[in-house]
């Protein structure tokens, strides 16, 4: 199963596709954990992992991501290069591209390589494949879920976040979404679930003091939540 995180920009994406990562790793599944933000220099170590080679690398400059892109023949997890490959355990990071210099161009050729290799990769029974996207909904606009089985929408207490939940469900995808409410408590609680279908919401998750401060230093994030363990659950019954 391909599942993508969403959300707007510091939501909780990373945070909530880690948990999530390891919640279903310690079920004995694999999984693949794809690094989609051209931007977000923090995944792999919330994850516990080095940050692995740039996928985008193997397919050359720039112009030639297009080109070869086209022609790809990834079909499986066990087809990646082990050079862009960071793992530990079950779990395996696979990280798209960043921007790091000024001027270097728009992120156009790695979203076009995240929603062809998604679109090609068939995980097998016991894999799962979590993708971690840029903030907001470019993405959508380039058809990157198209490769995706099921999109997890990631709320915060703000307007923005309940704004965005409308106009993604509003979107002709054929793709099942899902909410998981973060970094909620009991009044913030009250005032999005009012404002949001609510029979999309899965996880309703508090602020945790050990996230955020793991967060905050940049190390792993070894936080084990009930309500990622009943996400994981779903998701695990979803299959």
């Amino acid at each position: 199963m391909k599942i993508l995180v969403c959300g707007k920009g510091g939501c909780g994406k990373s945070v909530i596709a880690t948990l999530i990562s390891k919640a279903l790793a310690d079920r004995g599944y694999d999984v693949l954990v794809i690094d989609g933000d051209e931007s977000n220099l923090s995944l792999h170590r919330f994850l516990g992992l080095d940050m692995p080679r740039l996928f985008r690398d193997y397919f050359g400059s720039r112009k030639e991501v297009f080109e070869r892109i086209k022609k790809l023949e990834i079909r499986s997890i066990c087809e990646i290069p082990d050079d862009f490959i960071a793992k530990r355990d079950r779990i395996k990071l696979l990280c798209i591209g960043k921007i790091h210099e000024f001027g270097e161009g728009c992120a156009c050729p790695m979203a076009a390589l995240l929603r062809e290799f998604l679109r090609n990769l068939k995980p097998e029974r016991n894999e799962f494949v979590i993708v971690d996207t840029e903030a907001g909904i470019e993405h959508f606009g380039r058809a990157v879920e198209i490769g995706c089985d099921l999109i997890l929408l990631v709320l915060d207490p703000t307007y923005e976040s309940i704004l965005l939940s409308k106009r993604i469900t509003e979107m002709k995808m054929g793709k099942k979404v899902f909410f998981i409410l973060n970094k909620i408590d009991e009044t913030s609680k009250n005032i999005v679930l009012s404002s949001i279908d609510k029979t999309r919401v899965i996880a309703i998750i508090p602020v945790v003091d050990d996230i955020a401060v793991s967060c905050l230093k940049g190390e792993e994030i070894n936080v084990r939540l009930k309500e990622i363990e009943r996400v994981a659950d779903f998701l695990v019954g979803m299959k």
